[in-house]
This record gives structure tokens, sequence and C-alpha cells, in this order.
């Protein structure tokens, strides 16, 4: 998924392959004390990284 978003990715990636996985934020709302994330969509996320690391 092309994104604009870097955080610290844009340090590493000119290091070694980086990506990014990303969750859902209930109602779109991200970057804000408001945020919030579903527990279901935490567990899914750390799923995709722990398989991240076994392949």
């Amino acid at each position: 998924m092309p994104s604009g978003a870097g955080h610290d990715s844009q340090i590493f990636a000119g290091y070694m392959p980086t990506g990014m996985i990303f969750v859902p934020s209930i109602g779109g709302i991200s970057h804000n004390v408001e945020e919030e994330t579903d527990v279901e969509d935490l567990v899914k996320g750390i799923e995709v990284l722990a398989e991240t690391f076994t392949n």
C-alpha cells in the first residue's frame, strides 16, 4: 500500500530492507490523543509481524 508515512523507516531504509505494518484506527482518527484501535486489529498486526520473522 503506498503511503506518505515515513516515521523511523525513513532512517532505517538506507541501511536495510524496511517496511511498516498498518492497523486501522477506529473512525479513521490517527496521530491524535483520541486515536484508538480495536484489540482484534492489534492482534492481527502482531501476527503479521511475527510471520515476517518466521519467513
